[in-house]
């Protein structure tokens, strides 16, 4: 039996206007190579300058996962060529990161836990982009040297299950901080994968293999249960050593298999050194006292909600593992209703609708219309039933829920003397399954709250009908 052995490496874009060492705009939708200047394009005699703000976020991230943050930190020239790397250098921080030594807490359904260490984020300039029309390979220089922070884990993960929770703790954080937008099909939050597989119970690392840059969960996922049963096979038919080689992998998610890029570079291959036309980076103690007062974080927000609206941890982990959800819930929250009842029509109603494009941020049911619809419930004004027609009815339009409720004639009957006369009639039509229930067959009584329902079309309150029917028909 075989022990998995996991790391990773996220690069997450930071959402600062300007780039990491230069004023240009890091918007990537303009014109292909426009938001350029001498500085990202690496012309002679331009000189970078870097921007403090990439400081401030790291300082809140450092923050978010308990790591030390250094108050100096130093820049370094990692060496290779790409066409989309016009200086064919990066700029990064090999040597002493802005932040090292973190930690980061997964947790599992069985409510257990694990505490993932992170080795370091640093920070990086990105790359360009290359474009591949046919046969013919164009570069659009306008992402170089947007900033990056690299956030680098130990070996701690042992399963595809657990680098994926590790992941989406990670990306929620980001997206709390509103440090940058972690959106991983723009390529904002690329992670490579380190895979290495061990015998049960051996404390040696063996042969590494990195995946790079996948773009989702899913993909992720994937690519780690196929690399690990690629391993897997190559030991117990003894090619390990032949097969399996320290190499960067790409994941092909149409073939449904990793395939071999390059050999893996070693640290010397890259002729580290340190940055000749940079300063080092100073964190003050300002900024530090500044910048580490960070919002709520998603565990902090989910003890929270458990406290105060009664949930429990699987509905109060779901809601707060993306921020946008949390803020709609405690919007929802704001009329007055049961965190039980927000919940179900939030992620069990609402959620469901939501198709295609259509997410929580663009929903056109807003937090404030799903939280009265739900106080209409509450109030006994609508059905759970009639309140589900009227959620249909407003994802499709824009009224307010009480105009909807009166349009659709589904305002709950609670007047007694309307609905005894309902009954009286329903039970002069069915004497024969009168004097049954009476005999005993007390499985009837549906029957005629349901024959109720169905002449109020929906509209009776079945509280007080159950209550006039027993009194009827005992």
């Amino acid at each position: 039996m075989f022990e998995v052995v996991i790391g990773l490496e996220v690069h997450v874009q930071l959402n600062t206007k300007s780039k990491l060492f230069c004023s240009c705009a890091t918007s990537f939708n303009h014109k292909q190579n426009t938001n350029t200047c001498p500085t990202c394009l690496a012309l002679p005699g331009a000189l970078p300058v870097l921007n403090k703000e990439v400081l401030h976020k790291s300082i809140m991230l450092g923050t978010a996962i308990d790591a030390t943050i250094n108050k100096t930190s130093y820049f370094d020239r990692k060496s290779y060529f790409y066409p989309d790397s016009p200086s064919a250098y990066q700029v990064t921080q090999l040597y002493t990161p802005v932040v090292e030594h973190g930690k980061l807490q997964i947790d599992f359904d069985d409510g257990t836990n694990k505490v993932i260490r992170v080795n370091r984020a640093h920070i990086e300039a990105d790359a360009g982009k290359n474009i591949h029309d046919g046969d013919i390979s164009k570069v659009d220089l306008n992402r170089a040297g947007t900033p990056l922070l690299e956030i680098v884990s130990e070996p701690d993960m042992s399963s595809a299950e657990e680098a994926i929770l590790y992941l989406k703790k990670l990306h929620s954080i980001i997206r709390y901080l509103d440090i940058g937008d972690a959106n991983m099909q723009e390529g904002s939050f690329r992670v490579d994968v380190n895979v290495s597989i061990r015998p049960k119970g051996d404390e040696k690392l063996y042969t590494r293999v990195e995946i790079k840059n996948i773009n989702s969960f899913k993909f992720i996922e994937k690519a780690i249960e196929l690399e690990v049963s690629r391993q897997s096979e190559a030991w117990e038919d003894g090619l390990y050593e032949e097969e399996i080689c320290q190499e960067t992998r790409l994941f092909d998610q149409v073939k449904n298999e990793t395939r071999s890029m390059r050999g893996k570079e070693e640290a010397a291959d890259y002729r580290y050194f340190p940055e000749p036309d940079l300063l080092k980076a100073v964190v003050t103690d300002e900024m530090l006292e500044k910048y580490s007062k960070i919002p709520e974080l998603p565990d902090e927000k989910r003890d929270r909600l458990m406290k105060e609206y009664g949930l429990n941890v699987y509905n109060a982990g779901v809601i707060t593992s993306s921020v946008e959800t949390a803020r709609f819930f405690e919007t929802m929250m704001q009329e007055g209703i049961s965190g039980k009842n927000a919940t179900t029509w939030l992620t069990v109603e609402l959620l469901a609708r939501l198709k295609g494009d259509v997410n929580i941020t663009n929903s056109p049911v807003d937090a404030k219309k799903l939280g009265f619809l739900v106080k209409r419930i509450e109030d006994k004004t609508i059905s759970g039933k009639a309140a589900k027609e009227v959620l249909d009815y407003l994802m499709e339009n824009d009224p307010d829920v009480d105009s909807v409720i009166e349009k659709l004639g589904l305002k709950q009957v609670t007047d007694t003397g309307a609905l005894e006369k309902m009954c009286n009639e329903i039970i002069s039509a069915n004497q024969d399954k009168v004097e049954q229930f009476r005999a005993g067959k007390e499985k009837l009584f549906g029957f005629f709250v349901g024959q109720v329902m169905k002449k109020s079309k929906g509209s009776a309150n079945p509280q007080v009908v159950n209550e006039i029917l027993k009194e009827k028909l005992s």
